[in-house]
């Protein structure tokens, strides 16, 4: 698989040297043992106050590296990919930065961490130095388990240690912090996808029809395997376990995390479905949604609850900086604004015609029919969104079928164009809005073509395309100029076809989407509006 690296075995120290060179007035730096030691720490600190020291295996970025700052970590030691960082690199950065007041170190309950962490503290502790040791086991996926995971949650843990650190207490009591905030915070994630690592071909373990419920940030396999289905459905999997843990009356603070490849539309979505399920119902504050505890490019989310009572709230909510933390938020209910009227005059009665009802019913049915097609076209040269349009036009006119003025030519082409307007997305929805609306307004003596023709002026002078710059006017004025002849449908829908045809030898499109793509893509594919418009003008010939 495609990565941007440089050399497999210089990832991480090329990751950190740029995460670094971005990080502005922010006074981190790094250690200058590379590569063996990767270590990202203050560089003002004085060594006053408790220091909290926390990491891990890259392939988490921003985790851990982005939370050093003031009122979270003080260091963050690098491992390489899913890989422990070694002892002495720990133990390099408790020496860094550990001063009379003690260190703290915030470890992930796996067993390289485990080791890795715990005899640097030995160390350490043999140096004279005040080492205190956090275990963090969030991971609720595996009931039961005598060593759960330490994932998303840790980073919680970061924050309520940080703020106390921050606020000068002394080791026994950011100690103490620290181990009662791992003890109220759990988490629990889904995938749809493994993550790849750096350079190597992703594991295809995930089948397209499931998804993985309580998987480990390296990878490992998740607790169980349940089907796809709707993201209120699966974020339930998700809330329902976590929400089942909570005591009756207890408040939450909810970071909703994404694990590295979920773009943030789709988190947006999951935040959504969260706030509808039982656990958001006893969410008081949010952190996200956003990347926070990655598992390289994971497509999945996983939800980690903190139990609120004041000291973890205050510690949740004090000041904090870092590159990648993200502020809790307080949740509100959002604010509904009324939509001004868009009404351009009273609504023609209802009328019908069987002919015409006939007429739009197939052409609706049509697009509808066709919409996966024409997306699949529209993929090749486009943005792969021109079927979905046209089928989401078409199911609103058939929705409103029995409100329009199917008798009323003039009102028809109107209400249609106002219609497309109110839903239909995209260029392609505006052109159709604007197409029918200006036909309404021309229809007079000259009937349908002469409206029609009028149409498709405004929407050749507004969309700027002409015949020829490969776009629906390819098929759509070959149709209409035979329509102005007098000739019959089945004429028409010839000249369409024949256009849509001309398309897949014009490889430079002069008008949407496609104008973007190399003419290698366009060559033999025919431009997805002026097939659509061919396909209609076909079904409506045959009726």
């Amino acid at each position: 698989m495609k990565s941007f690296l440089n050399a497999r075995d210089a990832v991480v120290t090329d990751a950190i040297d740029g995460f670094v060179a971005s990080s502005g007035a922010r006074d981190l730096g790094r250690l200058d043992g590379f590569p063996d030691i990767k270590v990202v720490l203050r560089t003002d600190w004085d060594r006053s106050r408790v220091a909290l020291v926390s990491g891990g295996g890259s392939g988490h970025e921003p985790a851990h590296l982005g939370f050093v700052g003031e009122g979270l970590l003080t260091a963050a030691v690098c491992g390489e990919v899913f890989a422990s960082p070694t002892v002495d690199a720990v133990l390099a950065a408790i020496l860094a930065v550990t001063g009379e007041p003690g260190c703290v170190l915030i470890v992930k309950n796996y067993t390289g961490d485990r080791l890795n962490f715990g005899l640097a503290a030995e160390k350490a502790r043999a140096r004279g130095l005040k080492v205190e040791v956090v275990i963090v086991g969030d991971d609720i996926a595996i009931e039961g388990a005598p060593q759960p995971r330490g994932i998303a949650g840790t980073l919680l843990v970061h924050k309520l240690a940080g703020a106390a650190a921050a606020a000068g207490l002394p080791l026994a009591e950011v100690a103490a912090r620290a181990r009662d905030a791992a003890t109220h915070v759990r988490s629990l994630g889904l995938a749809l996808t493994t993550g790849a690592m750096p350079g190597a071909e992703r594991e295809e373990r995930i089948a397209a029809d499931a998804v993985e419920l309580g998987l480990g940030i390296h990878g490992e396999p998740g607790s169980r395997t349940i089907p796809f289905a709707a993201a209120d459905v699966l974020v339930e999997q998700v809330a329902g376990p976590l929400a089942a843990t909570l005591g009756p009356d207890d408040r939450i603070a909810l970071m909703v995390n994404s694990l590295g490849g979920t773009p943030p539309l789709d988190m947006a979505i999951v935040m959504g479905a969260v706030m509808k399920s039982p656990l958001g119902a006893r969410a008081d504050y949010v952190i996200g949604p956003a990347p926070l505890m990655t598992s390289l490019d994971m497509r999945g989310f996983s939800l980690t609850a903190l139990i609120l009572d004041e000291t973890r709230r205050a510690g949740l909510l004090a000041p904090s900086a870092s590159a990648a933390w993200v502020s809790a938020r307080a949740i509100t209910s959002p604010r509904r604004v009324a939509t001004p009227d868009l009404d351009d005059g009273a609504a023609a009665p209802a009328s019908d015609d069987p002919a015409v009802r006939r007429l739009l019913l197939a052409a609706t049915q049509t697009l509808q029919a066709m919409g996966p097609e024409i997306d699949a076209l529209d993929a090749k040269v486009g943005d792969g969104d021109a079927g979905s349009t046209f089928a989401k036009c078409a199911a609103a006119v058939e929705t409103r079928i029995d409100a329009l003025p199917l008798a009323d030519g003039a009102a028809l082409l109107g209400a249609l164009g106002h219609v497309l307007s109110r839903i239909g997305g995209g260029s392609s929805g505006v052109l159709l809005a604007t197409f029918f609306t200006a036909a309404g307004a021309a229809f007079g003596d000259g009937g349908w073509p002469k409206a029609l023709a009028a149409g498709l002026d405004r929407m050749k002078s507004y969309g700027g395309a002409k015949v020829g710059d490969r776009t629906m006017i390819d098929a759509l004025e070959p149709a209409l100029d035979a329509l102005s002849r007098g000739s019959a449908l089945p004429e028409a829908a010839a000249a369409a076809r024949q256009g849509a045809e001309a398309t897949k030898t014009m490889t430079k499109a002069k008008a949407g989407r496609s104008s973007y793509v190399p003419s290698s893509a366009l060559h033999g594919v025919p431009d997805p509006g002026a097939e659509a418009v061919a396909r209609v003008l076909e079904r409506l010939a045959n009726l």
